[in-house]
């Protein structure tokens, strides 16, 4: 679906994401975040979880898939948590259900959605009508937004100053992305062809961009083209994934910054020796000059994501699978 991205326009968007702050801001104390979701909205909540648990020991972060939030049910909801909420349609009823038990339970809600007057949108207390489709502003999609909120939570509760600094690397991204998707063009497309017939492809990650591998696995490979994969930790990869590393299987690994940089090191070294099919995507390669050094481990994932959706784009072309093709999802009960 494309969405009607002049409805959601970025002072609407400022607007709502100032409210959404000012709410944190006014809270009398936080002792919890809960980021609940699901699908690709739920691996947008990782490299969250990630910022904030690096960034702040004052709560307790928990990523949830927002059924799983519901079922368990966690006893330390409260008047003293902030829930944060997103679903694209703002309709995932896993999701309205998630964000109306946490207000009903006293939780300060915030909910992100593309669709303004949704069930999310009435089951929030505060909403942010983030863009999507042809014509948007990327700084103004889900992530960025997910990005910069989340740095002015690290503010009010460090006490210190980042918030506008992580705005300012935000407003870098349309042009960074832009730029990176053209100079991977051919790369993808080479890579695609080659990779057409392929019937598995795994993903690697760690850190603040585990969650764009967990995203690209189980929404662009699984979900949209058919395609059998994992996403696998690259911490986790040599306690029992690496066994199944031959030379002909294909792997997608996304390399960052910061600390977690020695994790996706000591994965990229094994598996690029043993297997002949490794697409590596480094941001080590990129032009980050634009961004505060010291934001830029948290900021790759925000990258990574539009990047990789440049390969997505091409190995639909070549398996000749329109990516907007469904066996099941819209098309029967489940």
């Amino acid at each position: 679906m494309t969405a009607d991205v002049n409805r959601n326009s970025v002072d609407t968007i400022e607007a709502q994401l100032a409210s959404a702050i000012e709410a944190v801001k006014a809270k009398d104390r936080f002792a919890n975040v809960y980021l609940v979701a699901c699908g690709g909205s739920f691996a947008n909540m990782l490299p969250i979880e990630h910022l904030l648990e690096t960034e702040t020991g004052r709560v307790a972060v928990h990523a949830l898939n927002a059924r799983e939030f519901t079922t368990r049910m966690p006893k330390a909801l409260g008047e003293h948590s902030l829930v944060i909420s997103c679903s694209h349609s703002g309709d995932t009823p896993e999701t309205v259900r998630a964000t109306s038990v946490a207000r009903e339970a006293g939780a300060t809600t915030i909910a992100l959605t593309n669709l303004g007057g949704s069930p999310l949108d009435e089951a929030a207390e505060f909403a942010i009508y983030y863009q999507h489709g042809e014509g948007r502003l990327y700084a103004y999609s889900a992530s960025p937004l997910l990005y910069r909120l989340s740095w002015a939570i690290i503010d009010e509760l460090e006490g210190t100053e980042w918030s506008a600094r992580a705005s300012a690397a935000a407003a870098e991204l349309d042009g960074i992305v832009a730029q990176l998707q053209k100079e991977h063009g051919g790369p993808a497309d080479v890579w695609a062809k080659a990779h057409r017939r392929e019937a598995l492809i795994y993903t690697l990650g760690s850190g603040p961009n585990y969650g764009q591998s967990y995203a690209f696995a189980i929404c662009f490979l699984q979900e949209m083209l058919w395609v059998h994969s994992q996403a696998i930790h690259s911490a986790e990869y040599f306690h029992g994934p690496f066994e199944i590393t031959e030379d002909d299987v294909p792997f997608i690994e996304l390399l960052g910054l910061g600390p977690s940089r020695e994790i996706d090191q000591r994965a990229h070294d094994f598996v690029t020796r043993t297997s002949e099919h490794v697409l590596t995507l480094d941001a080590e390669e990129w032009d980050l000059s634009r961004i505060d050094a010291a934001l830029r481990p948290s900021y790759t994932q925000l990258v990574f994501g539009p990047l990789l959706r440049v390969y997505a784009d091409a190995l639909s072309d070549h398996r000749g699978h329109p990516m907007t093709v469904r066996r099941y999802m819209w098309r029967t009960e489940y």
